[in-house]
């Protein structure tokens, strides 16, 4: 499996590498590992969406929706 590093990561998703770092380390990105002090991400991931904007915020109440209907 080939895995980007997070300055790549950042170049891919338009992002800064710190930034990057901080969705790793809070597990935003799948599957992201720690090598040493380093992060490897898996090639192809894609990135998080930002709880900042509407996308995600959308995302989120349809899935407490889903979460409320499962439950009784």
């Amino acid at each position: 499996m080939e895995y980007w590093t997070t300055a790549q990561a950042a170049d891919e998703w338009g992002i800064g590498t710190r930034r990057v770092q901080h969705l790793c380390e809070n597990g935003k990105v799948e599957n992201a590992k720690r090598l040493g002090h380093m992060w490897v991400i898996p090639v192809g991931t894609h990135k998080p969406l930002d709880g900042r904007t509407k996308a995600a915020k959308e995302q989120k109440k349809s899935e407490e929706h889903q979460y409320a209907k499962e439950t009784p």
